[in-house]
């Protein structure tokens, strides 16, 4: 009897042709490249990203950090777990530190990565690591000079039906809030 393969077995080789640097910018940099897929060869412009960080911090009745911050390119204000950019001289756990201590002043005593994904895989290489943050002390935020944050805790069940309302629209934390409600903690 033949051996079954599926689909993602019998995918074609990719190969790429050429890559061109388009821009740099101080969170990402554009490429358009070239790539054989099989028999298709084609254009892929990619959005190259140093990667970033989220934090979940969750205090021990399950109320759930949340920060609310203007985003320019979605036009509005979201709530969203704390995040941020990946510096490069620096672990992912320790971004997730500063970031947390920066926008919200909150620091935490246990640290556990528990998910990690692709922003957009179409055209970014962006990978985001989410940390829960657990063990938590308040103190005073320090954010950066054009963040304007307004942070709180949200009880998880009212953080879940802003998600089911739509008034949390923010992938990676929308990510993060149904994990934390799949744990029995």
């Amino acid at each position: 009897m033949p051996k079954k393969t599926s689909k993602l077995s019998r995918a074609p080789l990719i190969k790429l042709i050429s890559s061109k640097h388009i821009f740099s910018g101080p969170a990402f940099e554009v490429y358009t490249d070239v790539v054989r897929e099989g028999e298709f060869t084609g254009r892929r412009d990619v959005v190259r990203h140093t990667g970033s960080v989220v934090v979940m911090a969750v205090k021990e009745d399950k109320s759930v950090l949340l920060v609310r911050q203007y985003r320019h390119a979605a036009g509005q204000y979201l709530w969203e777990l704390p995040a941020g950019r990946n510096d490069k001289k620096e672990t992912n756990r320790r971004a997730a530190q500063r970031e947390l201590l920066e926008e919200t002043g909150v620091s935490a005593k246990k640290w556990k990565r528990i998910l990690t994904f692709y922003v957009s895989p179409g055209f970014l290489d962006e990978t985001m690591d989410v940390f829960l943050a657990e063990g938590l002390t308040l103190g005073k935020a320090s954010p950066e000079e054009d963040e304007q944050i307004d942070a709180r805790f949200v009880p998880l069940r009212q953080a879940l039906q802003w998600v089911n309302t739509r008034k949390i629209r923010d992938a990676k934390t929308v990510a993060g809030l149904l994990w934390l409600k799949t744990q029995n903690r």
